[in-house]
């Protein structure tokens, strides 16, 4: 008889539930290994059908649950200052847009990162990127956008890349210059706009500080024509696009974003079916923000059930910002989704795992547990998976994984 063949590893995680999120469904895998060897998954499925493994460490995960390690895809971390005052206006009856209008808004954060060094933004977004990393987030999307020169969102993303020094976490930084119109460019958005694509991201992109761009494109943001003049020179670059698109209103924004192939159009409370159609021919993901939605008591739901019709893939992030969503819990975001969206659990947890990756173009790399990817893994203290979306100010995590570590 031979002898069996043992596959080095450096670790394997033994006696687990997995939900690989690789299908069908959530992926579940009832008395499941994972092994991980140089940082990556070398085998992630039922034991029955595992090799041999000799590994340095084995884990006994006492029919704990492993998930893939949770992924933030729309984020707004990297800021100063705060906006409860304008908290409290929304509360005695004040719309987002006449906040904004009035001088508020993102301009008023513009001016409090403006003034900040980048060792303060670094030190502000810690204890938010700890929240996060505390309930399995591995990796995370960091946009700019409230610096709105060159200086101050070159400043925003260097302090981005650095939080991936500072924590164990990957980070993806998106240039989000059209984000709104600087005091110093009031009244001329098409001035502004000539910077942004002229100076802003032609730097940005030499530097390598930038993985993506991203505009607003509203009523309050920038027209259509002047989100396809930023889009047009972002793809010059060699760098993808997303878009703030259909927040408040229906500027026909992520129609634009498909033509360009966008990772993902974002918020979507206002898509229309063209919209929709666009979005699954190009294969762009909805990246769903329950977060703003809930806190500026927004009533229009996206459209959900058309997206599932025409097969668009949901992601699920916190848009964890000063102004419409102060949120560091992606559990809660997932709550929310369920709860405001009635999205499905299985929705629910695609939307924070894969289908967040294919938000940041990382679905080759991460959000699924299956071989040669990234071994960023969750491993959690519930019954089952409907938990992590059922349960409310509770964080059931048992350890966090990344890259095998």
């Amino acid at each position: 008889m031979e002898a069996a063949i043992l596959v080095k590893c450096d670790k394997v995680w033994v006696n687990a539930r997995l939900a690989t999120m690789a299908g069908p469904g959530l992926g579940v895998v009832e008395d499941g290994v994972v092994a991980a060897r140089g940082g990556q998954i070398a085998y992630a499925g039922p034991r029955t059908q595992a090799p041999d493994f000799t590994a340095e460490e084995t884990v006994d995960c006492a029919g704990r649950w492993i998930t893939p390690g949770l992924i933030d895809c729309h984020t707004h971390l990297i800021y100063a200052g705060n906006r409860a005052q304008e908290f409290e206006l929304r509360l005695a009856g004040a719309s987002y847009e006449e906040i904004a209008r009035a001088g508020g808004g993102i301009v008023s954060t513009v001016a409090a990162t403006r003034a900040a060094s980048e060792d303060e933004l670094v030190a502000s977004a810690l204890p938010r990127l700890d929240a996060l990393i505390a309930e399995g987030v591995t990796s995370i999307e960091i946009k700019s956008g409230y610096g709105l020169s060159l200086d101050a969102e070159r400043r925003m993303l260097r302090a981005a890349r650095r939080l991936a020094d500072e924590r164990a976490v990957d980070v993806t930084t998106t240039f989000l210059g059209a984000h709104a119109v600087p005091a110093e460019f009031a009244g001329n958005a098409d001035g502004y706009i000539d910077t942004v694509v002229h100076d802003m991201i032609p730097a940005l992109a030499a530097e390598g500080l930038a993985d993506a761009v991203d505009a607003f494109c509203e009523g309050i943001g920038f027209t259509r024509e002047q989100t396809h003049r930023v889009f047009e020179t972002a793809s010059q670059a060699g760098l993808p696009v997303k878009l703030h698109a259909e927040q408040l209103s229906n500027q026909h924004g992520a129609a634009l974003a498909a033509e360009f192939c966008a990772l993902s159009a974002d918020h979507l409370e206002w898509l229309d079916d063209a919209g929709i159609a666009a979005m699954a021919h190009a294969g762009t993901v909805a990246t769903l923000l329950p977060g703003a939605f809930y806190f500026t008591r927004e009533t229009r739901v996206p459209p959900i059930d058309a997206l599932r019709a025409a097969g668009v893939p949901i992601a699920l992030a916190t848009d964890s910002n000063p102004g419409t969503s102060p949120m560091t819990s992606l559990l809660l975001a997932m709550n929310m989704g369920a709860t405001l969206f009635r999205l499905t659990v299985e929705e629910c947890l695609l939307g924070v795992t894969h289908h967040a990756a294919l938000a940041l173009g990382l679905g080759d790399r991460i959000g699924t547990l299956e071989a040669g990817k990234a071994c960023d893994l969750a491993i959690w203290d519930i019954e089952t998976p409907a938990e992590l979306v059922y349960r409310i100010g509770f964080n059931p995590l048992h350890a966090r994984i990344r890259r095998g570590q």
